[in-house]
């Protein structure tokens, strides 16, 4: 598998597919940098980092060698809410909440050519969104999370269907997501899911990717 070099243009790649969430919180026994390199050799594009806790200095530490393997493994590594520390790593961008930095003001501080997406909840929020041009959006949850349980309501299959008329920038479904689940969530006009807990705690994480790809790749009409 090809590298992706410290030059490459994040923008030049196809947004979607299967995005997994790295987040030491939900598996504590489990090194991320073991996750991240299964699921690459597997076949995961897009990586993002979240750690809601630690400092600075502790999340530069653990997720500058996750950026550096996921680009050698030929991987996206999106930083979560901190622009700063998606600097600092090199990462190939930012993925902001409804709480963090404005789209603009992240913009001028990412720069042009790193990937900025944003976490929506509602439709509102996705047209608000999209005006702002991110690179993507996250939509969910679709269903209840597994990972956390101060989440935003549960949006549903339904809302995923009525938001996707509202923009054109890829979608990534997020929220409870399994794999029998992948098909229906793809159908209702998500380019992609977001997923936490469905491979930080598989037994199997490999087979847990593949599972995931083949379903994302068999829907090729939306359904309603």
């Amino acid at each position: 598998m090809a590298g992706v070099s410290e030059e490459k243009n994040p923008g030049a790649t196809v947004l979607a597919g299967l995005y997994v969430i790295l987040d030491p919180s939900v598996r504590l026994d489990r090194p991320l940098l073991d996750v991240l390199k299964a699921s690459a050799t597997a076949g995961v594009k897009i990586f993002q980092y979240r750690n809601k806790t630690a400092s600075m200095k502790a999340a530069y530490a653990e997720a500058l060698p996750l950026r550096k393997a996921a680009h050698e493994l030929g991987a996206l590594f999106i930083v979560n809410d901190r622009c700063d520390l998606a600097l600092a790593v090199n990462g190939d961008g930012v993925h902001l909440g409804q709480g963090d930095l404005p789209l603009d003001l992240a913009r001028t501080v990412m720069g042009p050519d790193k990937l900025i997406g944003i976490s929506t909840h509602s439709r509102a929020q996705v047209v608000a969104a999209t005006a702002g041009r991110p690179d993507y959006l996250g939509f969910g949850p679709i269903f209840t999370p597994g990972s956390k349980s101060d989440h935003d309501p549960v949006v549903g299959l339904q809302e995923l269907r009525a938001i996707r008329s509202l923009t054109a920038l890829p979608i990534f479904a997020i929220g409870g997501i399994t794999v029998d689940r992948t098909e229906e969530v793809i159908r209702a006009g998500a380019d992609g899911v977001a997923v936490i807990s469905a491979i930080l705690k598989a037994s199997d994480i490999s087979q847990a990717v593949a599972d995931f790809v083949r379903r994302i790749s068999s829907p090729t009409s939306p359904g309603f």
